[in-house]
């Protein structure tokens, strides 16, 4: 019977296998673009300065990679809840199948 399972749910397991790999690319990639805003902050703060730039354009360019940095990190959250909820539906139905067998077990 578990080898009946095992080959009915492989084409599901690998899909998810997938969509996990593409899911852990796109946070990587929002890593690295976080990364990317940090070190952009750096540099402006360092040609204010430097006196490069004014503190008006400064604070235009901080104030603008600050709001994607935000929302990186509002993502980063979005994607950590979603995971989450996975998780725990991929729990839940592994729960059920233990409670049917405790179920009837009692009923026996």
């Amino acid at each position: 019977m578990l080898l009946i399972d095992d080959l009915l749910l492989a084409p599901f397991r690998g899909v998810l296998w997938v969509v996990e790999k593409i899911r852990e690319a796109a946070q990587e990639e929002m890593a690295g673009e976080a990364d990317a805003i940090t070190e952009q902050l750096r540099q402006a703060y360092m040609m204010l300065e430097t006196g490069r730039i004014t503190e008006a354009e400064f604070d235009g360019q901080e104030r603008n990679l600050l709001d994607r940095l935000d929302a990186i990190r509002e993502r980063e959250s979005d994607s950590a809840e979603e995971e989450q909820e996975w998780h725990e539906v991929d729990q839940g139905g592994e729960d059920d199948e233990e409670e049917d067998g405790e179920d009837n077990g009692e009923e026996a």
